[in-house]
């Protein structure tokens, strides 16, 4: 049953009457409500929306490259999206095919040949197929595991991501010791960060997936590595019991 005011004391001034409080209990669960709404909702429509954007980027990026003539909205009365998108991957597989015979790999070194000789393109090619075979290699181990170091000052401790240990020029100008390159990452643009090499024994390895790391970088924290759906849902929960009990407690007092 819905708790009631206590009546009114007809003894009692104007100016002390205790006012309803029926309208504050309507607003209350109005905003819990829409909060709700809001936490299902909100991940679909910014997943859908992300998702979206990217296939329209691909899409405005490939189909100025295909002839009218295979595009599907010239033979249909309207666009279809991710077509862009599904000729991307066709045709970067069957690239990847045919580089893997002996023509194709002829092809690109003398392609990569070319390159390497211009002055200023050839550092940037250099570059990014070393970043590019770093991240997509099967057998890599760039950001592989996680760790925590202190940073910026001892006893603050900043999530860090390991990567490649240091060549041997390197190593050699290092202190003695067994030494690892990472990368920390700023909050919450994981894209920005600190890069240097520290002794492996200054880490503390952590037992959670880089894509968890990931997420409470993102979040700032408000999202722990390990917490489910199921653990969202019981917070929210716990938080709205609280606020009911906090809004009883108020109507309640004196």
């Amino acid at each position: 049953m819905t708790d009631l005011p206590p009546p009114a004391d007809p003894a009692a001034p104007p100016e002390l009457v205790a006012k309803p409080v029926l309208h504050k209990r309507i607003g209350a669960r109005i905003r819990n409500y829409f909060l709700t709404g809001l936490v299902l909702v909100g991940p679909v429509f910014v997943t859908a929306y992300l998702t979206w954007s990217f296939i329209t980027w691909v899409d405005g990026w490939v189909k100025p490259l295909v002839p009218p003539a295979f595009r599907p909205e010239s033979y249909l009365p309207y666009e279809v999206p991710g077509t862009g998108l599904v000729i991307a991957f066709a045709t970067l597989t069957l690239l990847g095919f045919l580089t893997a015979n002996l023509v194709g790999k002829t092809l690109v070194e003398f392609g990569e040949n070319i390159l390497n000789r211009m002055p200023v393109v050839r550092p940037i090619y250099r570059t990014m197929k070393q970043i590019f075979e770093t991240i997509f290699s099967k057998d890599g181990s760039s950001f592989r595991s996680v760790g925590l170091m202190q940073f910026p000052a001892p006893g603050m401790w900043s999530l860090v991501f390991l990567s490649q240990p240091p060549s041997s020029d390197i190593a050699t100008k290092l202190p003695e010791g067994d030494y690892v390159s990472v990368f920390m990452p700023c909050t919450p643009n994981p894209t920005t960060g600190f890069f240097f090499y520290i002794r492996r024994d200054e880490i503390v390895m952590l037992d959670i997936k880089v894509e968890d790391a990931m997420t409470l970088l993102i979040s700032a924290g408000m999202i722990q590595p390990g917490g489910g759906a199921a653990d969202a849902q019981k917070r929210l929960a716990a938080l709205a019991q609280t606020a009911r009990a906090a809004q009883a407690a108020r109507a309640n007092a004196p």
